[in-house]
């Protein structure tokens, strides 16, 4: 099966099983863990914050966020079809106990001029007022895409004239950066935290990575403790999430390139599946709706020909590339496409 559901999927390397029988087993929620320590401050500068604790997942990091930001009963600002509104189960409302205001946007972009209407720094009477401004790069929904740094610049400009902070939920925030030829760290300064996956593109098997503030980062580690993400003996994990660091980031390029393959074989097929102009990392948003058949019909004959894809909407597949996708796992997986297509 040539798998296409997620960069999760992705195995350690063998010098990540090396480095993970050979790491420390101190108790991470107690006395702390040497090789959990040396992945927080790894993370911490190369997102240029000054802290970092190390999560369970992506979702949880994003939650212990917005917990640590903000007291509850104010608005959570972010891009209508962003991660943290769709996808983490109404964490924001029912745990953190905020009120979402999903904003319009533009391929994963807030629109400006509705963030200008809608952030106020405080309760008023007919309103509550904003916690935090929340934006997400790469962009799942938006099919990868990177938000530009004169974008955030924006965004962080707006926010810090109210008083807000702002997180980024930057599960792939590597690829972005990839993408746009920067350090993480370019993306992250304008943000008062930044969380990280080291299980999707990075490879390693477990964890992401929250980086703010040391003052910031204490206070997470409390909710951390409070939704259940004190990890014991995590120093095996943050051994592969530390390889990941040190030597996967320069590599993503690879995925992205697989990715503009697979986007580029699927536009010659029929130029209304995707354009490939649209593809800017790992991620590969496909249209079926001109074919008149859902996407779980296609995801269910793609199976049958060796491929694995996750329906996203009711006529959108997407398929997402990673080091285990090379280009004739590409090359087959457009095949199949094709026979779907024209049985």
């Amino acid at each position: 099966m040539i798998d296409l559901r997620s960069d999760t999927l992705t195995k350690p390397t063998e010098a990540m099983l090396a480095a993970m029988q050979e790491a420390s087993l101190g108790d991470d929620s107690r006395d702390g863990d040497e090789t959990v320590r040396k992945l927080e401050a790894r993370a911490a500068e190369m997102t240029g914050k000054a802290a970092g604790v190390f999560v369970p997942s992506g979702t949880m990091s994003n939650l212990v966020a917005i917990l640590a930001h903000a007291d509850r009963g104010g608005e959570v600002i972010g891009e209508a079809t962003s991660h943290i509104f769709n996808s983490e189960l109404g964490g924001v409302a029912n745990i953190a106990g905020m009120f979402p205001r999903m904003l319009p946007g533009k391929r994963g972009a807030l629109d400006l001029d509705a963030l200008s209407e809608r952030i106020r720094p405080a309760i008023t009477p007919n309103n509550a007022g904003t916690a935090l401004v929340s934006v997400e790069t790469t962009h799942n929904a938006a099919g990868g895409a990177v938000l530009p740094l004169a974008h955030l610049a924006a965004v962080a400009a707006l926010a810090r004239e109210n008083g807000v902070p702002v997180h980024i939920d930057g599960a792939r925030l590597f690829n972005a950066a990839v993408a746009l030829k920067v350090p993480a760290a370019d993306i992250a300064q304008y943000a008062d935290s930044v969380g990280f996956c080291v299980s999707k593109g990075l490879s390693a098997p477990v964890g992401s990575v929250l980086c703010g503030t040391a003052a910031f980062i204490e206070r997470a580690r409390g909710f951390r403790r409070m939704v259940g993400g004190n990890l014991r003996q995590a120093g095996p994990l943050a051994a592969a999430g530390l390889l990941g660091l040190e030597t996967m980031v320069t590599r993503l390029a690879d995925d992205h390139r697989t990715a503009q393959r697979l986007a580029q074989g699927l536009h010659k097929l029929d130029t209304q599946l995707v354009n490939p102009a649209d593809v800017e990392t790992n991620l590969v948003r496909v249209d079926v709706a001109a074919s008149g058949r859902p996407a779980t019909e296609w995801s269910a004959e793609l199976k049958k020909r060796g491929v694995l894809v996750n329906p996203c909407a009711k006529f959108a597949l997407r398929f997402v590339t990673n080091r285990h996708i090379g280009e004739a796992e590409v090359d087959q997986a457009i095949a199949a496409f094709a026979g779907v297509l024209k049985p």
